[in-house]
């Protein structure tokens, strides 16, 4: 098994991968102790080979592996790839490109909703992984061979997924079901949120403007603190803290410390001061600037019939196209499509209008109904 430490061996390597099509890629981390995930491991796969990158060996510049990365000639195939690209994001300021990412391709090839890579293995090439180095400690050096093995297990049979997938996708011509999916993927603000919208994480019941003004600017200095502190969130401080200030906002340092969710000597430390001015600002802002938290319109009276109904439908026009109901639409758009002959979801446009969102209108006006034959669901025309 390979295992890339020095310069020379990772530009070498990363020339081979570029004479490709397409390689898969995969990393391990962990994040436990800090704000941005520590890349420990790197593997990449190829129709010829698999390796490992080990980012912590002494010395090693991951500059090549970053312009592998973004080679547009070569696709990047990753499975659940989210957290791995946020890793390469946040390390070489891009998002990888050209990407695909198989288990949103298995959501339109039938395989349901947030598919496992073990399962894929299992179900497309009848094969069985070894996972026992699951919750492994990456960052320990060195590395055996059975975590190694399990490592590059995760590049080398998603070439065979890959192409299965597309193929399937190619043949169904369905491959541009995705391109919404991968375009989120592909966008850096999808992994660049800034400090200012960090308030919109938090679980806040209360939806007062003044409320939320003093919530943003002290979720965007818990932002700040941990990025710049390398922590997490809530090691600088929990989420129940912030909205308890935010709703009692101390009107000087001292009141601060005399708060529950707040530990001793923290408000005359250096964080609590930053953190003090920052609920002044939240407290001064012109109520013009205050953040709103726009309530959605209540829905009429009645329609939980009729959403029972247009969730039978939707189970039944997956079931029969082979594709994921998350990827057309959850509970909250079913409610939109009850309530509202234009409501404005993603179920109702493209391909998703094609699959459910027109019989959904259909079933709604009266046209048609939804009877029981046995153990299966038919639609009948009224």
């Amino acid at each position: 098994m390979t295992v890339i430490t020095t310069n020379d061996a990772l530009i070498a390597a990363c020339n081979r991968f570029a004479e490709f099509d397409f390689i898969t890629v995969d990393t391990e981390f962990i994040r436990e102790s800090t704000f941005w995930p520590q890349l420990c491991l790197f593997q990449i796969g190829s129709a010829d080979e698999a390796l490992a990158v080990d980012p912590l060996a002494d010395g090693i510049d991951l500059q090549p592996l970053f312009d592998l990365m973004a080679n547009e000639s070569v696709l990047k195939v990753f499975h659940a790839g989210r957290q791995d690209i946020e890793i390469l994001y946040n390390l070489a300021g891009a998002v990888p490109h050209p990407i695909f990412d198989t288990q949103l391709a298995a959501m339109v090839c039938g395989f349901g909703d947030s598919v496992g890579y073990e399962t894929l293995v299992s179900k497309l090439l009848r094969q069985n992984l070894d996972k026992a180095s699951r919750f492994t400690d990456w960052a320990r050096r060195p590395l055996t061979d059975r975590q190694l093995s399990y490592a590059l297990d995760d590049v080398i049979y998603l070439q065979d997924i890959y192409l299965k997938l597309h193929e399937q996708m190619e043949k169904s011509g369905r491959a541009h079901w995705l391109d919404e999916e991968m375009e989120t993927l592909a966008s850096p603000s999808t992994y660049d949120t800034p400090p200012e919208m960090a308030w919109k994480r938090l679980k806040a019941r209360n939806n007062n403007p003044r409320f939320l003004g003093i919530l943003q600017e002290i979720a965007a200095w818990r932002e700040t603190e941990a990025r710049t502190r390398d922590m997490p969130r809530n090691r600088v401080m929990r989420d129940e803290a912030l909205l308890e200030i935010a709703a009692h906002p101390p009107k000087k340092p001292d009141d601060l410390g005399r708060m529950r969710s707040v530990s001793q000597g923290f408000a005359s430390s250096r964080a609590g001061k930053l953190l003090f001015e920052a609920v002044t600002r939240g407290v001064k802002l012109p109520d013009d600037v205050l953040p709103q938290v726009n309530k959605p319109k209540p829905l009429p009276r009645g329609i939980g019939p009729l959403v029972d109904l247009l969730k039978v439908l939707l189970k039944m026009k997956c079931e029969e196209n082979d594709v994921a109901q998350k990827l057309i639409g959850n509970v909250a758009d079913l409610e939109k499509v009850a309530a509202y002959d234009n409501a404005d979801v993603a179920a109702m446009k493209g391909w998703r209008k094609e699959v459910f969102g027109n019989d959904a209108m259909r079933l709604k006006k009266g046209e048609i109904a939804l009877a029981a034959n046995g153990n299966k669901i038919n639609l009948v025309e009224l």
